[in-house]
């Protein structure tokens, strides 16, 4: 059966293919734009531009990911779930593999914007200003999953987590906040 473009792209798998594959493409654009930045005598500009690049590489698969469509897309009702917390331990409940994988993958979701946001953003140089950013990054995931009808359901748990993810990721990157490269 001939999948094309779309069907091998509108999967797990899919996605995370062209995001390996991918990996020289991120490293030759921080290269390229490093060395375009340093001949324009631009302070930083490898830190600036693996920020730029780490951002949006680490971020735009799982994006994406949550972006799929389920099996019921379009036909099933949509959910939405925005009582704290139910989601989660409906999820912790669910056994330790699939805990591991719905936690972990949400964690992961905004992790990159929340590592690189503030050390090519001076001003987001702040563990509230990241929260603040990606829990409206979440929100704005959460409600496209709604509007689209793509059978997922759309909870104030993901944004919790997408954000708990972030923030620790910029909890880790805060060392090099102020750093000059």
């Amino acid at each position: 059966m001939r999948r094309g473009w779309h069907g091998v792209f509108g999967t797990f798998n899919g996605v995370v293919l062209l995001a390996v594959a991918a990996l020289p493409v991120a490293a030759l654009a921080v290269w390229a734009l490093a060395r375009r930045r340093k001949a324009a005598g631009i302070t930083s500009p490898w830190r600036t531009s693996l920020a730029e690049v780490g951002m949006v590489y680490g971020t735009v698969p799982w994006v994406w990911i949550t972006l799929l469509p389920g099996s019921g897309a379009g036909v099933v009702p949509e959910r939405v779930s925005l009582v704290p917390l139910r989601d989660l331990l409906a999820i912790l409940a669910s056994g330790p593999l699939s805990a591991t994988m719905q936690i972990g993958g949400n964690l992961l979701v905004f992790a990159a914007l929340g590592f690189f946001a503030p050390l090519r953003f001076p001003r987001l140089a702040s563990i509230p200003r990241v929260a603040a950013l990606v829990a409206s990054c979440s929100v704005l995931v959460e409600t496209a999953q709604y509007v689209l009808r793509l059978d997922r359901v759309s909870s104030v748990d993901d944004v919790l987590v997408n954000t708990a993810g972030a923030v620790l990721a910029a909890w880790a990157s805060r060392h090099w906040w102020r750093a000059e490269a």
